[in-house]
Protein backbone atom coordinates (compact mmCIF):
# COMPACT_ATOMS: atom_id res chain seq x y z
CA UNK A 1 0.00 0.00 0.00
CA UNK A 2 1.44 3.36 -1.06
CA UNK A 3 1.91 6.36 1.21
CA UNK A 4 1.56 10.05 0.43
CA UNK A 5 5.26 10.47 -0.34
CA UNK A 6 4.90 7.96 -3.20
CA UNK A 7 2.64 10.44 -4.97
CA UNK A 8 5.00 13.42 -4.77
CA UNK A 9 5.75 13.29 -8.50
CA UNK A 10 2.03 13.14 -9.30
CA UNK A 11 1.34 16.12 -7.05
CA UNK A 12 4.21 18.03 -8.66
CA UNK A 13 2.73 17.32 -12.11
CA UNK A 14 -0.16 19.64 -11.28
CA UNK A 15 0.45 22.82 -13.31
CA UNK A 16 -2.12 24.77 -11.23
CA UNK A 17 -3.96 25.56 -14.48
CA UNK A 18 -7.29 25.75 -12.67
CA UNK A 19 -9.28 23.69 -15.15
CA UNK A 20 -10.44 21.54 -12.22
CA UNK A 21 -12.39 24.54 -10.95
CA UNK A 22 -14.74 24.40 -13.91
CA UNK A 23 -15.91 20.84 -13.17
CA UNK A 24 -15.66 20.52 -9.39
CA UNK A 25 -19.16 20.64 -7.81
CA UNK A 26 -17.68 21.75 -4.49
CA UNK A 27 -15.74 24.68 -5.93
CA UNK A 28 -18.84 25.80 -7.83
CA UNK A 29 -20.69 26.10 -4.52
CA UNK A 30 -17.92 27.45 -2.27
CA UNK A 31 -15.44 29.22 -4.53
CA UNK A 32 -12.88 28.07 -1.95
CA UNK A 33 -9.51 27.31 -3.52
CA UNK A 34 -8.73 24.84 -0.72
CA UNK A 35 -11.65 22.66 -1.78
CA UNK A 36 -10.45 22.05 -5.34
CA UNK A 37 -7.65 19.70 -6.37
CA UNK A 38 -4.99 22.30 -7.19
CA UNK A 39 -5.49 24.00 -3.82
CA UNK A 40 -5.36 20.66 -2.02
CA UNK A 41 -2.15 19.80 -3.85
CA UNK A 42 -0.57 23.04 -2.62
CA UNK A 43 -1.34 22.01 0.96
CA UNK A 44 -0.16 18.44 0.44
CA UNK A 45 3.07 19.70 -1.12
CA UNK A 46 3.58 21.69 2.06
CA UNK A 47 3.04 18.52 4.09
CA UNK A 48 5.54 16.57 2.00
CA UNK A 49 8.25 19.23 2.22
CA UNK A 50 7.76 19.67 5.96
CA UNK A 51 6.31 23.19 5.92
CA UNK A 52 2.84 21.99 6.98
CA UNK A 53 1.47 19.23 9.15
CA UNK A 54 -1.41 16.96 8.15
CA UNK A 55 -3.87 18.56 10.58
CA UNK A 56 -7.57 18.39 11.25
CA UNK A 57 -8.02 21.55 9.19
CA UNK A 58 -6.44 19.95 6.11
CA UNK A 59 -8.50 16.80 6.71
CA UNK A 60 -11.62 19.00 6.66
CA UNK A 61 -10.87 19.85 3.05
CA UNK A 62 -9.94 16.27 2.19
CA UNK A 63 -13.37 15.24 3.49
CA UNK A 64 -15.06 17.79 1.20
CA UNK A 65 -14.13 15.73 -1.86
CA UNK A 66 -17.17 14.06 -3.45
CA UNK A 67 -14.92 11.52 -5.23
CA UNK A 68 -16.93 12.13 -8.39
CA UNK A 69 -13.77 11.86 -10.49
CA UNK A 70 -14.60 14.85 -12.69
CA UNK A 71 -11.24 16.52 -11.94
CA UNK A 72 -9.31 13.45 -13.13
CA UNK A 73 -11.40 13.20 -16.31
CA UNK A 74 -10.71 16.88 -17.07
CA UNK A 75 -7.07 17.08 -15.93
CA UNK A 76 -4.58 17.65 -18.80
CA UNK A 77 -1.95 15.74 -16.78
CA UNK A 78 -4.39 12.87 -16.03
CA UNK A 79 -3.63 13.02 -12.31
CA UNK A 80 -5.68 10.57 -10.23
CA UNK A 81 -6.73 13.14 -7.66
CA UNK A 82 -9.12 10.90 -5.71
CA UNK A 83 -6.47 8.24 -5.10
CA UNK A 84 -4.01 10.83 -3.75
CA UNK A 85 -6.63 12.37 -1.46
CA UNK A 86 -7.63 8.91 -0.18
CA UNK A 87 -4.04 8.19 0.83
CA UNK A 88 -3.69 11.60 2.50
CA UNK A 89 -6.92 11.06 4.44
CA UNK A 90 -5.75 7.61 5.55
CA UNK A 91 -2.46 9.01 6.86
CA UNK A 92 -4.41 11.52 8.93
CA UNK A 93 -7.26 9.42 10.32
CA UNK A 94 -5.35 6.20 11.07
CA UNK A 95 -3.87 7.68 14.25
CA UNK A 96 -6.96 9.48 15.52
CA UNK A 97 -9.37 8.06 18.09
CA UNK A 98 -12.34 8.64 15.77
CA UNK A 99 -10.48 6.99 12.92
CA UNK A 100 -9.74 3.88 14.95
CA UNK A 101 -13.42 3.67 15.97
CA UNK A 102 -14.57 4.00 12.33
CA UNK A 103 -12.06 1.36 11.25
CA UNK A 104 -13.51 -0.97 13.88
CA UNK A 105 -17.05 -0.41 12.57
CA UNK A 106 -15.82 -1.09 9.04
CA UNK A 107 -13.99 -4.29 9.98
CA UNK A 108 -15.06 -7.49 8.27
CA UNK A 109 -16.55 -8.78 11.52
CA UNK A 110 -18.75 -5.75 12.27
CA UNK A 111 -19.54 -4.45 8.77
CA UNK A 112 -20.08 -7.91 7.31
CA UNK A 113 -22.45 -8.94 10.08
CA UNK A 114 -24.47 -5.73 9.68
CA UNK A 115 -25.07 -6.58 6.02
CA UNK A 116 -26.12 -10.11 7.02
CA UNK A 117 -28.46 -8.67 9.63
CA UNK A 118 -30.34 -6.51 7.14
CA UNK A 119 -30.42 -8.73 4.11
CA UNK A 120 -33.74 -10.43 3.36
CA UNK A 121 -32.54 -13.19 1.07
CA UNK A 122 -29.27 -14.17 -0.55
CA UNK A 123 -29.65 -16.93 -3.08
CA UNK A 124 -26.78 -18.16 -5.22
CA UNK A 125 -28.06 -19.37 -8.56
CA UNK A 126 -25.99 -20.83 -11.37
CA UNK A 127 -27.79 -22.47 -14.28
CA UNK A 128 -25.68 -24.87 -16.30
CA UNK A 129 -26.86 -24.20 -19.86
CA UNK A 130 -23.65 -23.84 -21.84
CA UNK A 131 -25.21 -21.98 -24.78
CA UNK A 132 -26.13 -18.95 -22.69
CA UNK A 133 -24.17 -15.73 -22.21
CA UNK A 134 -22.18 -16.20 -19.01
CA UNK A 135 -21.89 -13.22 -16.70
CA UNK A 136 -20.26 -12.96 -13.27
CA UNK A 137 -22.65 -10.83 -11.21
CA UNK A 138 -21.12 -8.53 -8.60
CA UNK A 139 -23.86 -8.18 -6.03
CA UNK A 140 -23.07 -5.11 -3.95
CA UNK A 141 -24.04 -4.54 -0.32
CA UNK A 142 -27.47 -3.13 -1.21
CA UNK A 143 -28.00 -6.01 -3.63
CA UNK A 144 -27.55 -8.41 -0.72
CA UNK A 145 -30.47 -6.71 1.01
CA UNK A 146 -32.82 -6.18 -1.94
CA UNK A 147 -33.28 -8.61 -4.82
CA UNK A 148 -34.59 -6.41 -7.64
CA UNK A 149 -31.74 -7.18 -10.03
CA UNK A 150 -31.88 -10.91 -9.31
CA UNK A 151 -35.62 -10.98 -9.96
CA UNK A 152 -35.16 -9.01 -13.19
CA UNK A 153 -32.38 -11.31 -14.41
CA UNK A 154 -34.65 -14.32 -13.97
CA UNK A 155 -36.96 -12.81 -16.61
CA UNK A 156 -34.22 -12.22 -19.19
CA UNK A 157 -33.62 -15.30 -21.38
CA UNK A 158 -30.34 -16.55 -22.85
CA UNK A 159 -28.06 -15.50 -20.02
CA UNK A 160 -26.32 -17.50 -17.33
CA UNK A 161 -25.59 -15.67 -14.09
CA UNK A 162 -22.73 -16.81 -11.90
CA UNK A 163 -22.61 -15.52 -8.34
CA UNK A 164 -19.82 -15.61 -5.80
CA UNK A 165 -19.67 -14.45 -2.22
CA UNK A 166 -18.12 -11.04 -2.94
CA UNK A 167 -17.35 -8.60 -0.17
CA UNK A 168 -18.22 -4.90 -0.32
CA UNK A 169 -16.53 -3.17 -3.28
CA UNK A 170 -14.72 -0.95 -0.78
CA UNK A 171 -15.95 2.52 -1.64
CA UNK A 172 -17.19 3.26 1.93
CA UNK A 173 -13.71 2.46 3.22
CA UNK A 174 -12.05 4.75 0.69
CA UNK A 175 -14.37 7.56 1.82
CA UNK A 176 -13.46 7.11 5.47
CA UNK A 177 -9.73 6.79 4.77
CA UNK A 178 -9.65 3.14 5.81
CA UNK A 179 -7.19 1.99 3.14
CA UNK A 180 -6.22 -1.15 5.05
CA UNK A 181 -9.81 -2.41 4.93
CA UNK A 182 -10.10 -1.36 1.30
CA UNK A 183 -6.99 -3.38 0.37
CA UNK A 184 -8.44 -6.34 2.26
CA UNK A 185 -11.72 -6.37 0.30
CA UNK A 186 -9.93 -5.55 -2.96
CA UNK A 187 -7.60 -8.55 -2.68
CA UNK A 188 -10.43 -10.81 -1.58
CA UNK A 189 -12.72 -9.77 -4.43
CA UNK A 190 -9.90 -10.05 -6.96
CA UNK A 191 -9.36 -13.64 -5.86
CA UNK A 192 -12.96 -14.41 -6.89
CA UNK A 193 -12.91 -12.67 -10.27
CA UNK A 194 -12.25 -15.31 -12.91
CA UNK A 195 -14.51 -14.08 -15.68
CA UNK A 196 -13.99 -11.91 -18.75
CA UNK A 197 -17.33 -10.18 -18.23
CA UNK A 198 -18.68 -8.79 -14.95
CA UNK A 199 -22.26 -7.59 -14.50
CA UNK A 200 -23.00 -4.72 -12.10
CA UNK A 201 -26.12 -2.81 -11.08
CA UNK A 202 -24.43 -0.01 -9.09
CA UNK A 203 -22.35 2.69 -10.77
CA UNK A 204 -20.22 3.24 -7.66
CA UNK A 205 -19.48 -0.48 -7.31
CA UNK A 206 -18.44 -0.73 -10.95
CA UNK A 207 -16.21 2.34 -10.75
CA UNK A 208 -14.50 0.99 -7.63
CA UNK A 209 -14.05 -2.49 -9.11
CA UNK A 210 -12.42 -1.01 -12.19
CA UNK A 211 -9.94 0.83 -9.97
CA UNK A 212 -8.65 -2.57 -8.78
CA UNK A 213 -6.97 -3.05 -12.15
CA UNK A 214 -3.96 -0.94 -13.04
CA UNK A 215 -3.55 -2.33 -16.57
CA UNK A 216 -5.76 -4.96 -18.19
CA UNK A 217 -9.34 -4.81 -16.96
CA UNK A 218 -12.17 -7.30 -17.56
CA UNK A 219 -15.22 -6.15 -19.47
CA UNK A 220 -17.85 -4.60 -17.24
CA UNK A 221 -21.49 -4.38 -18.26
CA UNK A 222 -24.22 -2.70 -16.23
CA UNK A 223 -27.79 -3.89 -16.07
CA UNK A 224 -28.97 -1.21 -18.51
CA UNK A 225 -26.39 -2.17 -21.11
CA UNK A 226 -27.33 -5.83 -20.71
CA UNK A 227 -31.01 -5.13 -21.36
CA UNK A 228 -30.17 -3.11 -24.49
CA UNK A 229 -27.68 -5.70 -25.79
CA UNK A 230 -30.17 -8.52 -25.24
CA UNK A 231 -32.85 -6.48 -27.02
CA UNK A 232 -35.35 -6.96 -24.20
CA UNK A 233 -38.53 -4.97 -24.90
CA UNK A 234 -40.75 -3.54 -22.17
CA UNK A 235 -44.19 -2.00 -21.93
CA UNK A 236 -45.72 0.12 -19.17
CA UNK A 237 -49.33 -0.50 -18.17
CA UNK A 238 -50.12 3.19 -18.62
CA UNK A 239 -48.39 6.31 -19.90
CA UNK A 240 -45.69 7.53 -17.52
CA UNK A 241 -42.98 10.17 -17.71
CA UNK A 242 -39.53 9.28 -16.42
CA UNK A 243 -36.16 10.96 -16.10
CA UNK A 244 -32.75 9.51 -15.33
CA UNK A 245 -30.26 10.77 -12.76
CA UNK A 246 -26.75 10.00 -13.98
CA UNK A 247 -24.51 9.16 -11.01
CA UNK A 248 -21.07 10.77 -11.09
CA UNK A 249 -19.46 7.32 -11.21
CA UNK A 250 -21.49 6.18 -14.24
CA UNK A 251 -19.13 6.48 -17.21
CA UNK A 252 -20.69 4.00 -19.66
CA UNK A 253 -24.07 5.69 -20.13
CA UNK A 254 -24.74 5.11 -23.83
CA UNK A 255 -27.56 2.71 -22.91
CA UNK A 256 -29.83 5.36 -21.39
CA UNK A 257 -31.61 6.73 -24.47
CA UNK A 258 -31.82 3.43 -26.41
CA UNK A 259 -33.34 1.78 -23.35
CA UNK A 260 -35.93 4.34 -22.32
CA UNK A 261 -36.93 5.53 -25.78
CA UNK A 262 -37.80 1.95 -26.71
CA UNK A 263 -40.22 1.30 -23.83
CA UNK A 264 -43.86 1.51 -24.85
CA UNK A 265 -46.01 4.00 -22.92
CA UNK A 266 -42.91 5.58 -21.37
CA UNK A 267 -41.95 9.17 -22.11
CA UNK A 268 -38.28 9.78 -21.38
CA UNK A 269 -37.35 13.35 -20.40
CA UNK A 270 -33.68 14.23 -20.22
CA UNK A 271 -32.70 16.56 -17.39
CA UNK A 272 -29.73 18.82 -16.73
CA UNK A 273 -26.92 16.67 -15.40
CA UNK A 274 -25.61 17.46 -11.92
CA UNK A 275 -24.33 15.72 -8.81
CA UNK A 276 -26.87 14.89 -6.11
CA UNK A 277 -24.39 15.87 -3.37
CA UNK A 278 -24.94 12.82 -1.21
CA UNK A 279 -21.81 10.64 -1.66
CA UNK A 280 -22.27 8.74 1.60
CA UNK A 281 -19.91 10.06 4.26
CA UNK A 282 -19.59 13.40 2.45
CA UNK A 283 -23.18 14.29 3.35
CA UNK A 284 -22.51 13.52 7.02
CA UNK A 285 -19.32 15.61 7.14
CA UNK A 286 -20.64 18.49 5.03
CA UNK A 287 -24.45 18.64 5.47
CA UNK A 288 -24.89 22.30 4.45
CA UNK A 289 -22.76 21.93 1.34
CA UNK A 290 -24.45 18.65 0.49
CA UNK A 291 -27.88 20.27 0.74
CA UNK A 292 -26.85 23.14 -1.55
CA UNK A 293 -25.79 20.69 -4.25
CA UNK A 294 -28.85 18.53 -3.63
CA UNK A 295 -31.23 21.49 -4.00
CA UNK A 296 -30.01 22.09 -7.55
CA UNK A 297 -30.48 18.41 -8.34
CA UNK A 298 -34.04 18.46 -6.98
CA UNK A 299 -34.86 21.59 -9.00
CA UNK A 300 -33.57 19.85 -12.14
CA UNK A 301 -35.74 16.81 -11.39
CA UNK A 302 -38.91 18.80 -10.69
CA UNK A 303 -38.40 20.86 -13.84
CA UNK A 304 -38.79 17.70 -15.94
CA UNK A 305 -42.27 17.01 -14.58
CA UNK A 306 -41.38 13.31 -14.46
CA UNK A 307 -43.44 10.77 -12.53
CA UNK A 308 -40.40 8.62 -11.76
CA UNK A 309 -36.68 9.29 -11.28
CA UNK A 310 -34.52 6.32 -12.21
CA UNK A 311 -30.85 5.90 -11.34
CA UNK A 312 -28.18 3.24 -10.83
CA UNK A 313 -26.63 4.20 -7.49
CA UNK A 314 -28.13 3.34 -4.07
CA UNK A 315 -26.39 6.32 -2.47
CA UNK A 316 -27.93 8.67 -5.03
CA UNK A 317 -31.34 7.13 -4.37
CA UNK A 318 -31.01 7.93 -0.67
CA UNK A 319 -29.88 11.47 -1.38
CA UNK A 320 -32.63 12.22 -3.89
CA UNK A 321 -35.33 10.73 -1.65
CA UNK A 322 -34.03 12.95 1.15
CA UNK A 323 -34.23 16.01 -1.11
CA UNK A 324 -37.77 15.19 -2.26
CA UNK A 325 -39.07 14.56 1.25
CA UNK A 326 -42.05 16.81 1.91
CA UNK A 327 -42.40 17.88 -1.74
CA UNK A 328 -46.02 17.69 -2.90
CA UNK A 329 -46.57 15.24 -5.75
CA UNK A 330 -42.91 14.28 -5.66
CA UNK A 331 -41.83 11.74 -8.27
CA UNK A 332 -40.94 8.23 -7.16
CA UNK A 333 -37.24 7.41 -6.94
CA UNK A 334 -36.31 3.93 -8.15
CA UNK A 335 -33.30 1.89 -9.12
CA UNK A 336 -33.18 0.84 -12.76
CA UNK A 337 -33.83 -2.80 -11.87
CA UNK A 338 -36.74 -1.87 -9.61
CA UNK A 339 -38.28 0.26 -12.37
CA UNK A 340 -37.90 -2.40 -15.07
CA UNK A 341 -39.58 -4.94 -12.80
CA UNK A 342 -42.74 -2.80 -12.84
CA UNK A 343 -42.94 -3.22 -16.62
CA UNK A 344 -44.16 -6.06 -18.80
CA UNK A 345 -41.66 -7.82 -21.04
CA UNK A 346 -43.04 -8.09 -24.57
CA UNK A 347 -41.93 -10.06 -27.63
Amino acid sequence: MKNLADYQNEINKCSKCGLCQSVCPIFKETGNECSVSRGLFVMLSGVLNGNLKLTQNINKYLSMCLKCGKCKDFCPSEIDVCKILEVAKYEYVKNTLLGRFIFLLESKLVFGNLIKLFKKKYQIFNPQESDKLKLLYFRGCVGKIFNDTENLLKKIPNIEIIEKNFDCCGIPFLSSGNLERYEEVKNYNLSLIDSDCILTDCASCESTLKSYFEKECPKFINIGELVVEQNVNFEAAEHIKITFHKPCHLKNDDFIKPLFLNIENVEYIEMNDSCCGFAGEFALNNPKLSNLILKKKIDNILNTGADIVVTTCPSCILGIKKGLFGVKKAPKVMSLSEFLLTLKIID
